[in-house]
């Protein structure tokens, strides 16, 4: 029997494709370890660790994110340590280098092959960090404390047999000396359960109803900050609300922060950017939708006559992509992150801080909608063709795991591969 540990904070976060697609097999025997943000899945045994409260002041400003991370990794040794005493030495360990959960796992299981989940490189120059000039810069200071964000990761990978990365781009912003060892597979994409609908409706909590006959634009992103581009969704509004009076907007997601920089103490960036364009716009026509169920967020992507997908360099989110195999019609920022996937043929790519023509690219699909018709097709296609979960990715993680592949008996789809990002 294969024994497989997974260790995510998050659990099963980008591991469920996995999880999921192994669970039921008498072959394989699974075990997690995660923060109380964990969820359990369906034939993967969970030990939560408590992250332990403790004062970081006394340590150098330089220094208190290694110190979290450490005291999490001996949460993980202790929790690990306890799968261990039960007679769990797992074969494969799959983690996530990000947050000090890794540190632990090579003195403790010396002989397992450990794979790094390589999602995120950090760089004070080149990526997300003083890209976007309209925020001020973090100084020298702030930089050396980005360096030093990938002290654990550094120790992760050296400790790792390999590495996997979700795309192309992500791997590239490791250094080169670990980029060899790191491998390129998505997490995969349910193609089949993501699809066009030509009968999809979603019904709002103000009660009202939006279908493809509607004129909707999509925004949908895990919280609304600027690195996600939602400054610059928010300025293109009065010119397309304008231009198209009968246009609906529909905004998912949160009003925190996820990724980037705080907004000014007090605000969130939604409220903080929104004052820009009050009075310029109907109000009555922006839908902001924060707590959609896996079906709704998914019917969002069905009705969307134009859905906007923007991001600094940095993580590309599930959310395009899922988006894509709706058959989206995507107007997304022209960065490196979207360059690996939109080429023209199957998207539209505007400059990150270029207002006026996200505004021009966002009216004219409106206006035109089968004007795109084959431009959504080719959405589509390009996911089904590269990141569809049955035959491209699960196959390849199989291999590159060496999981023995096993016919699979069907099982209903499970709302647990909800993600939003």
């Amino acid at each position: 029997m294969q024994k497989i540990l997974f260790v995510h904070n998050n659990f099963p976060a980008q591991f469920f494709p996995l999880c999921n697609a192994l669970s039921g097999r008498d072959d394989i025997q699974m075990a997690s370890i995660g923060s109380p943000t964990a969820r359990a899945v369906p034939g993967v045994s969970l030990k939560k660790y408590m992250i332990p409260d403790g004062e970081l002041a006394a340590a150098h400003p330089f220094a208190r994110r290694f110190e979290a991370e450490c005291r999490r990794a001996e949460q993980v040794l202790y929790s690990a340590s306890n799968l261990k005493q039960q007679g769990f030495d797992p074969d494969l360990v799959v983690a996530h280098p990000g947050w000090g959960e890794m540190l632990p796992l090579r003195p403790l299981f010396p002989k397992s092959r450990i794979v790094a989940y390589c999602e995120f490189y950090y760089r004070s120059e080149g990526q997300d960090v003083g890209f976007d000039s309209e925020f001020p810069d973090m100084g020298v200071d702030g930089h050396v404390r980005i360096h030093l964000k990938n002290a654990a990761t550094l120790l992760a990978l050296d400790d790792a047999n390999a590495g996997l990365s979700p795309t192309l781009w992500q791997r590239a912003t490791y250094p080169d000396v670990f980029q060899s060892r790191i491998e390129v597979i998505h997490d995969g994409i349910d193609t089949e359960a993501i699809r066009p609908r030509d009968d999809a409706a979603l019904t709002l909590r103000s009660g009202k109803v939006l279908t493809k006959a509607d004129e909707v634009v999509t925004f949908a992103t895990r919280s609304h900050e600027p690195l996600r581009g939602f400054h610059c969704f928010l300025r293109s509004l009065p010119a397309i609300m304008a231009a198209r009076p009968k246009a609906q907007i529909l905004i998912v997601g949160g009003s925190g922060t996820a990724y980037g920089f705080s907004p000014p103490e007090g605000q969130t960036w939604r409220s903080y950017f929104f004052r820009e364009i009050e009075g310029k716009v109907d109000a009555s026509r922006i839908h902001f939708a924060e707590d959609l169920n896996r079906e709704d967020f998914l019917k969002a992507f069905q009705i969307s006559s134009a859905h906007v997908y923007f991001t600094y360099p940095f993580v590309l989110s599930w959310s395009l992509l899922e988006a894509m195999s709706a058959g989206c019609l995507v107007i997304g920022s022209d960065t490196a992150p979207l360059r690996e996937v939109i080429d023209g043929s199957n998207g539209i790519l505007v400059p990150f801080f270029d207002i006026a023509q996200l505004s021009e690219r966002v009216i004219e699909a409106l206006a035109n909608p089968k004007r795109f018709a084959g431009m959504r097709r080719a959405a589509r296609e390009t996911i089904v063709s590269r990141y569809d979960l049955e035959t491209v990715c699960l196959p390849r993680l199989m291999d590159f795991y060496g999981i023995a592949t096993q016919a699979r008996v069907a099982r209903p789809r499970r709302a647990a591969t909800a993600r939003k990002r």
